[in-house]
């Protein structure tokens, strides 16, 4: 369950960048059913982008020691999570996005639930190796 998830993390946190990249040099062309949008606009895409860069980085550091670093996952998939939320309060205020981003919102909202579940079960396993060693 332990490599699963160092896989998991790995590959998330690379998609991250990669996307974060993307929007980095192209803007806001690189969403799914965007429309031209004005500098200003730009100019937030991008800027964003570099902190979902930073998230994938982030991502990539929990990886070698994931079990001792529970906090950090933690803290990303909840952060994750309520990028999610974030996304439900567009919706009521200006209405559902692009079908792309829809389905984005159902892993927003399951993925950190079930990671974070099998990063406890991962951690539990080491403090139990630890306690039996002691």
């Amino acid at each position: 369950m332990r490599k699963a998830l160092q896989i998991f993390l790995a590959f998330f946190g690379a998609v991250a960048i990669v996307i974060a990249s993307i929007h980095i040099a192209f803007g806001p062309a690189a969403i799914p059913g965007s429309v031209p949008v004005n500098a200003t606009l730009d100019s937030e895409d991008r800027f964003y982008a570099t902190l979902f860069a930073a998230y994938g980085v982030a991502l990539l550091w929990c990886v070698k020691d994931v079990e001792s670093k529970s906090g950090f996952v933690y803290f990303l998939l909840g952060t994750f999570f309520v990028a999610g939320l974030a996304r439900v309060v567009s919706i009521v205020a200006v209405g559902l996005p692009d079908p792309f981003f829809v389905a984005m919102l159902v892993l927003e909202l399951l993925v950190p639930i079930v990671v974070a579940v099998v990063q406890r079960r991962v951690a539990k396993r080491k403090r139990g190796r630890i306690a039996s060693i002691g």
